[in-house]
């Protein structure tokens, strides 16, 4: 046995899904109290969960997102549009994209938007924001 792997125990779990009680989320404050537990065990660094509030969390995060996919749908965007907001929001500027894009000209026109976005470049934005590749496609 490993000692550097923690064993699932489905008592632990079985425990730890009672007192979250998980379930299909229905309403708005189902949604809340859901996230609410997320935030939780978020709040103790993913290297710090036991395998048991992993499973957990990766469950509750299903559930999340589905009941969020159907209430809350988010308007098609372009990938530049994708980027521009990822870059927005986390207050990232074209220099810091260089490792991704090479050089400052090829960053400001994908930036901009007068270059495709390469599925290489992709990759290195997915990686770059712990998003998708496929959101800049």
């Amino acid at each position: 046995m490993s000692t550097t792997t923690a064993e699932f125990d489905a008592r632990k779990y079985g425990r730890l899904l009672a007192r979250a009680l998980p379930a299909a989320i229905k309403t708005e404050e189902e949604n809340e109290r859901m996230l609410a537990e997320v935030s939780r065990l978020m709040a103790k660094g993913e290297e710090n969960l036991t395998p048991e509030e992993s499973r957990l969390l990766e469950l509750m995060a299903i559930l999340i997102e589905g009941f969020e996919r159907e209430h809350y749908q988010v308007p098609e965007a372009t990938p530049h549009e994708m980027l521009r907001f990822f870059m927005e929001e986390r207050g990232v500027r074209q220099r810091d994209l260089l490792e991704v894009f090479g050089s400052r000209g090829i960053a400001s026109e994908v930036v901009n938007a007068k270059r495709a976005i390469s599925k290489k470049q992709a990759k290195g934005l997915g990686e770059y924001f712990g998003v998708s590749p496929e959101m800049f496609l």
